[in-house]
Parts: structure tokens; C-alpha cells; sequence
């Protein structure tokens, strides 16, 4: 019979993966009588473990959620998971890198040699994106508000920060608390957001996390909405899009490039490419302006025919003449 360490050591790690445990199933996985199983079940308790015993003809025991976190076990797979989404964890914005810096320092230092190697030749440095502000960091602290007022599905009031104005910060004027009913806590683009039901403005918003401030206690729970397109996902991306849930971007062109489909399409996440030949494709893009539009479509370098709308035909023109000024030293055309 192994010693009564790695026995407790064996049964925890069993215990950690699925919920319900059948004491026969347990004592013959472990090779003990279930006695031995109860002893050791009584043992983990005493150091913390909340081990639940349920009743029935295949009576068992589960590890439940306790007060306070006592010891965890990882496989080898877990533990490179862990230590890898730790490094990564300072490019999310939720204002963690610190306290992760510090758990995946506390991890390291318990993990046998053959998995701390792995790691030290796994270094991931999390790079963000260039951006001539950065990403503002959200409070630990309101993220897991807003995630416990999504799972219990209750109300949530909270202060809204005005949005900055360029080169004045906030505008300083606070507008009344907003009152929502919260469905998802999303990440997009290196930000977090909320997507909620406005109960003020009777439709879907969303809500930068970082210029949230909730107000406590939180309301009366509610029943969840249908959300629109049935996927948080896909309702995100249209947001962001500027389509407002109607399927494609305020402005939308086609054009003929003078490049394979192939050399296109890898730089293309929203638009349509089409083969027409070894060294032409046709390209079906949106953004939030036509002069907008025509200048990403310039992006690629290569020979352009414009397919429509006439809005994007004067984009180019548009877009040609600031260039023409810009290249001459003159005042920028309007």
C-alpha cells in the first residue's frame, strides 16, 4: 500500500477531475479498501479540502468550493497552461501584471525540475499593439464585480466616466448612475467591455470596464434577454463594425486589384476577396468613412480600379489631392 502522503496526494489529484466520486470507484482506482478511502477523505478535510460526501446506491464524495484556497495539483499540461497564460496575462488590460508576475513566480518555485525547464525555455514576452494612446487598465476589483453581477444575472447600477476628448482628457461633466441588466464581460482589442440591456434607454450598449464604477448593493435579479444574433461574438463585432446590428459597415466598396487573391486575402479580416485571374482580385471592404476606405484600399500598392459606389470614386479624389498638396509642401485640401 503506498504511504499515506502520496496516497492523500493520488486521491486529491482524482478528486480535482470531474465532479462525482463513487467511493467503490475511488478505493478500486486507488487500490484501497473504502475505509482506507474515508480515512484519507477525513485527512483531506482536516487540511482544508471541502470534500462533500453524497448518499445513494453509488455513494460518493465531490470536492466542493470552500472559503479559502488550500494546495491545487496540476498535471504537466495544466501546469504549462498556467505558467504560459501568467506571462500573457499583462497584455489583457485588466491591470493584473503584478499579481500574476507573483503567482507565476509562486508556481515556478513548487514545480519539479523536469516542468521548471519547460517553462524557463518557454519565456513569452506579451507585446501590445502599437497605439499613439495606450489601453487603459481596468481594476481588478471591477472586473469581478461586473463577472458576479453577469453570473447572478442582477441588475447593476454604476457611474459612467465621460468619454475623453482629444488632448482634454474627460470633459468632467458626470451624468446620472446608469442602470443595466448585464450579460457579457468581453475583451476586445486589448479592452474590456460590458454588454448589458440599458433599462434608461430600453436597448443594448456597450460599456467600457475601465470608466465603470459600480455601485453597490447590485438590484433584483432578472430573467436574461435573447441577445441580438443569438452570439456575443458576432453582436460584439457588428458593434464595433458601426453597423448596429444590420450586417456590414456604414460604408462599404468594391474595387479591382492588380494582385493575386492569395497576397490579399492574409491582410483582409472583414472583407470579401475574390479571384479573377493569376494577378488581379476583386475586393469587397468596409470602414467607419469612405475617405477612410480609400486609404486602406491604397495600402496595398498595387494598380486600383474602383468597381463603386461613387461616394468611394470621390474618396479617392479626395484623397489624391491632400496627397498631391502633402507631396508639394502646400496647405492640405479640404
Amino acid at each position: 500500500m503506498p504511504k499515506t502522503s502520496a496516497r492523500l496526494l493520488s486521491l486529491l489529484s482524482l478528486l480535482q477531475t470531474r465532479r462525482d466520486w463513487p467511493g467503490a470507484l475511488l478505493a478500486e482506482r486507488m487500490e484501497v479498501s473504502p475505509r482506507t478511502v474515508r480515512r484519507d477523505v477525513d485527512r483531506l478535510r482536516e487540511l482544508g479540502y471541502p470534500i462533500a460526501a453524497f448518499k445513494g446506491p453509488d455513494g460518493g464524495y465531490r470536492l466542493e468550493a470552500g472559503t479559502e484556497l488550500p494546495p491545487l495539483l496540476f498535471d504537466d499540461e495544466q501546469a504549462v497552461a498556467l505558467a504560459v497564460a501568467l506571462q500573457t496575462a499583462a497584455a489583457t488590460g485588466a491591470g493584473i501584471g503584478e499579481a500574476s508576475a507573483r503567482a507565476l513566480n509562486t508556481v515556478r518555485q513548487v514545480m519539479p525540475a523536469r516542468l521548471r525547464h519547460r517553462i524557463d525555455t518557454l519565456r513569452v514576452t506579451a507585446v501590445e499593439r502599437p497605439s499613439t494612446r495606450p489601453d487603459p487598465r481596468v481594476d481588478g476589483s471591477v472586473l469581478t464585480a461586473l463577472g458576479a453581477a453577469v453570473h447572478a444575472r442582477e441588475e447593476l447600477r454604476f457611474d459612467y466616466a465621460p468619454a475623453p476628448s482629444p488632448g482634454r482628457g474627460g470633459d468632467g461633466v458626470q451624468g446620472p448612475p446608469r442602470r443595466v441588466q448585464p450579460h457579457h464581460l468581453v475583451t476586445w482589442g486589448g479592452r474590456w467591455y460590458l454588454v448589458a440591456w440599458d433599462l434608461d434607454r430600453d436597448d443594448w450598449r456597450t460599456f467600457r470596464a475601465d470608466r465603470i464604477t459600480p455601485r453597490i448593493p447590485t438590484g433584483p435579479r432578472f430573467t436574461p434577454r435573447e441577445l441580438p444574433g443569438g452570439e456575443v461574438a458576432a453582436f460584439v463585432a457588428d458593434r464595433f463594425r458601426g453597423s448596429g446590428g444590420s450586417g456590414g459597415w456604414p460604408c462599404r466598396g468594391e474595387v479591382i486589384l492588380d494582385l493575386p487573391a492569395s497576397s490579399v486575402s492574409r491582410y483582409v479580416r472583414d472583407g470579401i476577396v475574390e479571384e479573377l485571374g493569376p494577378d488581379r482580385c476583386r475586393l469587397v471592404l468596409g470602414s467607419w468613412s469612405w475617405t477612410g476606405l480609400a486609404a486602406a484600399v491604397g495600402a496595398f500598392d498595387a494598380g486600383i480600379e474602383v468597381v463603386g459606389p461613387a461616394e468611394l470614386k470621390d474618396a479617392f479624389a479626395r484623397l489624391a489631392r491632400r496627397c498631391a498638396d502633402a507631396a508639394a509642401g502646400r496647405s492640405a485640401t479640404p
